[in-house]
């Protein structure tokens, strides 16, 4: 029996502007805000994205790639099917290097390491994605720190986080929130895998993700683009 998938998901108004980095007749990159969806949702109220705000400046382009809703950062869009086949490509064949910087709830033993954990869709829990090595999807994220630091919150208590870049092998829906939650250091403010359950991150204003590079082929000209973005936290 099909579980039916019912998303009650209302985003709320997002003021900022997409930052176009970089356009020409094939594509463009952009720097995407924090609280704003890739895609329309079907619900009329979830019409704002990046799709629809860059579909009135160029008519036909499409998404290679999605970041989530509470991640800001770089992301590349094609203007005709026919990059957009190529750059799917580069995608599905694990040709393109990304970047992400993030901030981590607690101090991590390690200073870098690997996460090697399948995740699976399940319908009961959307929108969660649950790690499962037998129905799951291969995945596989690489994380290094970057500083330790306490973090002084109003009433004077300190909260510990690591501040790491990540690189994702593969490209799951949610990889990076739930192997960081199976690293045991969720991302702080993340809200579906534990990024907002220790004391004092209840108030946390955003996801703190942010795709910070983005290396790929240039499918026109064939030159490699190593596009960065400063992150915002």
């Amino acid at each position: 029996m099909m579980s039916t998938i019912f998303d009650s998901f209302i985003a709320p108004p997002c003021h900022q502007q997409i930052e176009i980095l970089y356009q020409d007749e094939h594509l463009v990159l952009i720097d995407k805000p924090a609280g704003l969806l890739s895609l329309s949702g079907k619900n009329p109220q979830n019409l704002d994205s990046v799709h629809h705000r860059l579909v009135q400046l160029f008519p036909g382009c499409t998404l290679v790639h999605r970041l989530d809703f509470g991640t800001s950062g770089l992301m590349v869009v094609a203007r005709n099917k026919a990059i957009n086949a190529a750059l799917c490509q580069q995608f599905s064949q694990r040709n393109v290097t990304k970047v992400y910087r993030a901030l981590l709830c607690g101090h991590l033993q390690q200073n870098d390491g690997v996460i090697d954990a399948a995740i699976a869709k399940d319908p009961a829990l959307f929108p969660l994605m649950s790690i499962c090595p037998i129905h799951g999807k291969p995945a596989r994220s690489r994380y290094r720190v970057i500083e330790r630091f306490q973090h002084a919150l109003e009433d004077g208590a300190l909260l510990p986080l690591s501040r790491v870049a990540l690189t994702p092998e593969t490209g799951r829906t949610h990889q990076l929130r739930i192997h960081c939650q199976q690293l045991g250091h969720p991302i702080l403010g993340c809200d579906l895998y534990g990024g907002l359950l220790l004391p004092g991150t209840e108030r946390t204003p955003r996801l703190m993700l942010h795709a910070s590079e983005l290396h790929f082929v240039h499918p026109a000209s064939e030159e490699w683009i190593k596009a960065c973005s400063p992150c915002p936290f």
